[in-house]
């Protein structure tokens, strides 16, 4: 099965540094094949033997302690869950000059509808929900507008890691073309 794991925190203002290429070599040691990692903020697409999610985080966690000394929440997403988010995404959303766009893929225990009414959501604000994440969307001329900015350090951003849209729909890419090899 193709997996795409998204680690919390790596290589964000200059803390928990991780060579892409050094975890590349750790994720191969987990017997993980087709390991593919896009840009340095630790986004790993993979293929791995039929496990249970829960199992693949923990073994992720456990070799970023072994290989990096680095606690970090990891959060796998297989490639059914990142289709359903990519088609979910409205074409028009984009991240770009004129607009922001983030993908906030949220830990199980936020992963429901309820978790919208927990954000600081702006008038100027497009917001939906899908399994799995929080498409958020904002013109850049509204940003500072925005409810995005006082997120952090909230309980549900706690709860998630983001990536924006032109990553989340690189990342898919990668695992369409892996499953392509097949």
């Amino acid at each position: 099965m193709i997996y795409v794991a998204l680690l919390r925190g790596i290589n964000v203002g200059g803390h928990n540094k991780v060579e892409m290429k050094e975890l590349k070599t750790s994720f191969e040691s987990l017997g993980f094949t087709d390991v593919t990692t896009y840009i340095n903020s630790g986004n790993v697409v993979f293929q791995a033997p039929s496990k249970e999610q829960d199992t693949i985080v923990y073994e992720i966690e456990e070799a970023m302690k072994r290989d990096f000394q680095l606690e970090i929440k990891v959060l796998v997403r297989d490639w059914e869950n990142m289709k359903t988010i990519c088609q979910d995404l409205p074409a028009t959303w984009l991240k770009n000059e004129a607009m922001r766009t983030e993908v906030m893929f949220l830990w199980e225990n936020f992963d429901n509808l309820a978790v919208l009414e927990t954000l600081p959501i702006s008038s100027v604000d497009n917001v939906k929900y899908t399994s799995g994440a929080i498409l958020w969307n904002v013109k850049s001329k509204d940003y500072r507008k925005s409810g995005m900015i006082k997120l952090v350090g909230t309980k549900p951003y706690k709860n998630m890691t983001v990536r924006n849209v032109n990553t989340v729909r690189k990342l898919y890419e990668i695992m369409i073309n892996i499953a392509s090899k097949k």
